[in-house]
């Protein structure tokens, strides 16, 4: 059976571009892969053709050869060309342009290539997480470069397309019916080359600058939040893509609160006298108000007492956290002899009833340690 026409089974015309070849061959496979028609003998046939159509005309030399020749170019023996490596260097393409894209780093045929993500460390006050902020940032970043807008070459001029990979960025070497391929030597897989470089920036199409940037802290942001501004990473070499720029938000610590989620805890020492017969304390919160906690009579240390709505926003939202008092009773130092005299007296007095905790726990340990002997 004759073969078709490659371009016929690309569906372009004798003359087009390379660019047009390789969009109808990536339309194309996408569509025939056996992955996506299992079991579809014409489809797997189709993909095939559809290979060995693409590994021809998408080589530069080898579409010469076949404008002149035909398949007979091709055939054993003819010009030295061999079809056998048709399959893997087509689909190098595709997977190339489909998931080249990884971390951002790919390099394209035009010489450019998206610029890196960088990385800010921000660090704030909890009163700063608790109504936000607009941080100014000054970042030494790589911008495009202003004289020659990006592209590397020097005002006036062009880049022009490598002429040892005539653009692709790699080449090929043919080894019996294996064909490797390689990054280009000449331009180091740019796909171009700057005979007049740009002076500023020597050919890259980036400088090194300081860059000023507002960056806005919403109301209630977590400890470890990270803050994505697509676009405003380093920029990309030679006219390409930047990267974007990541924020990761710290909270220095409080000397008061401790902060977990929406809520907020803060530890008041109280003496033994309020915490015996009751009273109230006066305590700060981080809206710049006050709110005073009621404490029982006999309160033990340890006891928290929950003050709603006082503690943090929630991120992009109305609610609010809760502020938790834990108090912690505070035992006397540097007695006077009187009152010395006074805590003996009340000690003496005490009973059961004014300790019960106490004469309790060392009523079970004993009975548990004498039952455990018997």
């Amino acid at each position: 059976m004759a073969k078709r026409c490659f371009y016929e089974v690309l569906g372009v015309s004798r003359g087009c571009p390379d660019n047009e070849i390789k969009a109808a061959f990536r339309k194309a496979a996408m569509q025939y892969h056996p992955d996506r028609n299992p079991g579809d003998k014409a489809a797997e046939h189709k993909f095939k053709e559809l290979n060995e159509a693409y590994q021809i005309l998408s080589d530069g030399q080898k579409r010469a050869a076949y404008d002149r020749y035909g398949h007979a170019a091709f055939e054993p023996g003819a010009n030295g060309f061999a079809a056998a490596d048709g399959f893997a260097a087509s689909m190098a393409d595709i997977f190339d342009d489909l998931f080249g894209d990884v971390m951002g780093r790919r390099t394209g045929r035009g010489g450019s290539s998206r610029g890196s993500d960088l990385r800010y460390n921000l660090e704030i006050t909890l009163e700063e997480a608790f109504v936000g902020k607009t941080a100014n940032l000054n970042l030494p970043t790589a911008i495009a470069c202003p004289a020659c807008a990006g592209s590397g070459a020097k005002p006036g001029a062009k880049p022009r397309a490598c002429p040892t990979c005539a653009g692709y960025g790699r080449v090929r070497a043919q080894q019996g019916f294996f064909s490797i391929e390689r990054t280009c030597p000449h331009c180091h897989g740019q796909g171009e080359t700057i005979d007049n470089p740009c002076p500023q920036c020597s050919g890259s199409g980036r400088v090194t600058r300081e860059r000023s940037l507002a960056v806005n802290v919403p109301p209630g942001v977590e400890d470890g939040t990270r803050i994505r501004l697509a676009g405003e990473g380093e920029a990309g070499l030679r006219g390409g893509p930047p990267g974007d720029l990541y924020i990761f938000v710290s909270t220095k610590p409080h000397p008061f609160f401790q902060r977990d989620g929406a809520d907020l805890f803060c530890r008041v020492p109280i003496s033994m006298v309020q915490a015996a017969l009751g009273g109230e304390v006066a305590v700060r919160t981080l809206d710049g108000g006050e709110t005073r906690v009621k404490i029982p009579e006999g309160t033990q240390s340890g006891k928290q007492f929950k003050v709603k709505s006082k503690g943090m926003p929630v991120l992009r939202s109305r609610e609010i956290g809760d502020l938790y008092i834990q108090v912690t009773v505070e035992t006397p130092q540097n007695l006077t002899k009187r009152q010395r005299e006074l805590l003996t007296e009340f000690d003496s007095l005490s009973s059961t009833h004014t300790h019960p905790e106490a004469s309790g726990f060392f009523t079970k340990m004993k009975d548990f340690f004498e039952n455990l002997g018997s």
